[in-house]
């Protein structure tokens, strides 16, 4: 009996223990499980503070980039020196490009130039690009296909020959072949001139001035149809034996234009303009690339 009754006892020391135990385990188990869900949601809150904050990062630039009033991307041919090209730095330069970034640095705007093909412009600026044609972009003949800036700079289209070509004026052009860019005012202006370019042996048009001086160079051409201005600046830095005809084949102005219906920019670059020509930077950008004041605005 005695025996049966330790047994017992034993049994429900046993059975006691076995529950301890069992109780300690789960509050474990409960303990981590609670440091674990602890351990998530700080982590998830500090996930969200972080996400917050970028996101008022993110606002706050965006805010700042509206408040800078956005990108003022300029279309140009990087192959028409003085107006727009490369440098030797391998940075984008010329007048007209300078003319923009001071403009885009009066509005607040961030300046960006982007080299397009000339003949592709208008696709450019229809899908929104460009903000602008800006390049030595003659507005005679096109004063309806966009929204302009009041002329900034007169110009007029020329032949350019080699000096000893024996050819004096544009007479002497009769049976020559005669090279322009593709989609250039000296085309048009060529065009509009079907007597003289009847008399010509040939009209090539090439990709930009650059190759066309260089067939003028070899001989693959006898003589060249361009901007004054343009021709001025290729024949100074080629140091080239060129000249150009005293015969102009047509005036006409450079301004800077815009797509059709966007006046609002326009306007604000005429305007800025118009402050640069009162405060003498027209002038003196002007005069870094040209030796002289060539500009237009009020005057």
């Amino acid at each position: 009996m005695k025996k049966r009754t330790f047994c017992l006892a034993m049994a429900a020391v046993m059975v006691f223990g076995l529950t301890g135990c069992g109780g300690a385990q789960t509050k474990g188990e409960a303990a981590t499980t609670a440091e674990s869900t602890a351990d998530t949601t700080a982590a998830d809150t500090t996930a969200a503070d972080k996400a917050a904050d970028t996101s008022a990062a993110e606002s706050e630039t965006s805010a700042e980039a509206q408040a800078a009033g956005g990108h003022f991307i300029v279309g140009f041919d990087q192959e028409f020196p003085p107006m727009g090209f490369m440098g030797d730095n391998g940075e984008y330069t010329g007048f007209d490009l300078e003319l923009a970034q001071e403009v885009a640095k009066r509005l607040g705007l961030e300046y960006q130039p982007q080299p397009i093909i000339w003949d592709t412009k208008d696709m450019e600026l229809d899908s929104g690009n460009i903000d602008c044609i800006w390049n030595g972009f003659t507005m005679t003949g096109r004063e309806s296909d966009y929204e302009w800036t009041e002329a900034y700079m007169a110009n007029s289209q020329v032949f350019v020959v080699a000096a000893d070509s024996g050819i004096a004026s544009m007479d002497d052009l009769k049976g020559k072949v005669v090279e322009c860019q593709a989609d250039s005012s000296a085309l048009a202006a060529l065009n509009e001139n079907p007597d003289l370019t009847a008399t010509f042996k040939q009209l090539l048009t090439t990709a930009d001035y650059n190759s066309a001086f260089m067939d003028l160079e070899q001989g693959a051409v006898d003589a060249i149809a361009m901007d004054v201005i343009v021709a001025g600046y290729q024949i100074q830095q080629r140091n080239a034996d060129f000249v150009i005809l005293e015969d102009h084949l047509s005036a006409e102005e450079y301004g800077v234009g815009f797509k059709k219906g966007n006046t609002e920019l326009r306007d604000k670059v005429q305007k800025t303009l118009e402050e640069m020509a009162q405060d003498g930077t027209l002038k003196a950008i002007s005069e870094k690339w040209f030796g002289e004041d060539v500009t237009t605005i009020g005057k």
